[in-house]
């Protein structure tokens, strides 16, 4: 599956409409970002099942505020609505590989029940 372009349009719709999303928080400038979209192009074509999700944080500065992105390429990955990873920085292959892995592995009722009682 090819990456989806997020916007604040699309965002809420693709995100809680997946089960699990990677979001990759870009701009066109940025040379690591270019650097690090071939790996996530690639790594999309492997896991069909996953939404892999572009965010350009000059044409969406509005998205990027809102998650308070600071450094860029930072990578998001969103789990049933949760946000699991969020950190800057271009990943090699196989570090998005594990990153993919773990999130996969996640007890996502446990985590469920670790946000309800942070709000309760």
């Amino acid at each position: 599956m090819a990456t989806v372009e997020l916007t604040t349009e699309n965002f809420d719709e693709v995100v809680g409409g997946s089960d699990m999303v990677l979001v990759d928080f870009w701009a066109a400038w940025c040379g690591p970002c270019r650097q690090f979209a071939p790996t996530y192009e690639k790594t999309a074509e492997k896991h069909p099942d996953i939404v892999f999700g572009k965010v350009d944080t000059e044409d969406q500065q509005q998205l990027a505020a809102a998650f308070e992105i600071r450094s860029i390429p930072t990578l998001m990955i969103v789990r049933d609505g949760v946000v699991l990873y969020a950190q800057p920085g271009a990943l090699p292959e196989s570090a998005l590989e594990d990153l993919i892995d773990q999130a996969r592995k996640v007890d996502m009722e446990e985590v469920r029940k670790q946000v309800a009682d942070q709000q309760a």
